[in-house]
């Protein structure tokens, strides 16, 4: 199956001159979405991970049944002051200005490997600041993953981990 044919792109959203891939389609097709999180499970298994890491918010449909599929514990990557409790946050930059991301700071224990996941790769700006982040909380990030990869915007060149995509574009 070919999952481009399930994802929509949406010319000038959410600003003129921006092509948007809308996972939306790929979601409402049950064929297309079993297939993808078995894809993916297939890439994520191998490393061995004892959780796996969404960043918010499509992060989340991506590896919270993905854990569930792989019997694997889920948490969550958010924007700050999203998370309940003590937090472990991030500064990272933007391309104007910065942002902040944070994790509950018992959401991990030293040494656990981790998988962390998203819709999409772009930029690599969010992607590797979460990296970071869970790094500084003490895992070890065996990987990343995404469904789509725009490799026109060399996002994984911001990574110092491994990372996959089941799709990419190249424009």
């Amino acid at each position: 199956m070919d999952l481009k044919d399930h994802i929509r792109r949406i010319p000038d959203f959410p600003k003129p001159g921006i092509l948007f891939y809308d996972i939306s389609t790929l979601l409402a097709h049950a064929g297309a979405w079993r297939t993808t999180i078995e894809r993916l499970a297939a890439v994520v298994e191998p490393q061995s991970p004892d959780l796996l890491a969404g960043i918010e918010s499509r992060g989340f449909l991506v590896a919270a049944p993905l854990a569930l599929h792989l019997g694997l514990g889920f948490l969550m990557v958010r924007k700050h002051g999203k998370l309940p409790g003590t937090t472990i946050p991030h500064s990272y930059e933007l391309e104007y200005g910065t942002d902040v991301i944070e994790i509950q700071a018992d959401a991990i224990r030293p040494g656990q490997k981790v998988v962390l996941l998203d819709d999409l790769l772009a930029t690599g700006g969010t992607m590797a600041a979460a990296v970071v982040l869970l790094q500084k909380a003490g895992a070890e990030v065996t990987g990343t993953a995404s469904i789509i990869e725009l490799g026109f915007l060399n996002g994984r060149d911001k990574l110092d981990v491994p990372h996959t995509s089941l799709v990419a574009y190249d424009r």
